[in-house]
């Protein structure tokens, strides 16, 4: 019984930290789409699995000394999926802006600096924000990171506001 039970187990861990593992599909529903000309895009996907993730984040931010409000937002994220897209182009884009409308997706705001354009879009109910879509464009690279909770618009601000007050982009680079 006791063997059954952790070879049972073991299989679960398994299936489940196979989440972890880069892929070279797309992971989001608008780009596996087999029929749309994608023009030799490369993709690269990865599935973050959370409750992996939530406990090393958690613990790497108060080692960090960062607010307990950040680290209270990291228990509020259920899923997360960042592809990266090589030789994209703006058409791709502009297509995939077109679907997340179709998708009930609302535009809360758009970012330009320098040759980057990072785009925020959101999908709620009410005053939950149920997905949230970073979308990040650097000439023919993008960056999307889907990530799915329960979140507010205050809780959005207050992490915009963290990320000018202390600079991540100069943290994230060290």
């Amino acid at each position: 019984m006791k063997k059954s039970f952790a070879i049972i187990a073991l299989a679960l861990i398994v299936l489940s930290l196979q989440s972890c593992i880069v892929s070279q599909k797309p992971n989001m529903s608008f780009f596996d789409n087999p029929s749309y000309n994608y023009g030799g895009a490369q993709f690269t996907s990865i599935n973050v699995p959370m409750f992996l993730a939530k406990p090393i984040v958690q613990k790497s931010l108060r080692d960090e000394g960062e607010s307990e409000e950040l680290i209270n937002m990291i228990s509020k994220v259920s899923d997360v999926k960042v592809m990266t897209i090589e030789n994209g182009n703006a058409a791709m884009l502009a297509d995939f802006s077109k679907y997340l409308k179709k998708d009930n997706f609302e535009e809360w705001m758009t970012v330009r600096k320098e040759k980057e354009t990072i785009n925020f879009q959101a999908k709620q109910k009410g005053d939950e924000i149920k997905k949230l879509m970073i979308t990040i464009a650097s000439g023919s690279e993008l960056v999307l990171v889907d990530v799915s909770g329960k979140f507010t618009a205050d809780d959005i601000s207050r992490l915009i506001n963290y990320s000018e007050k202390n600079d991540l982009r100069n943290k994230v680079l060290k």
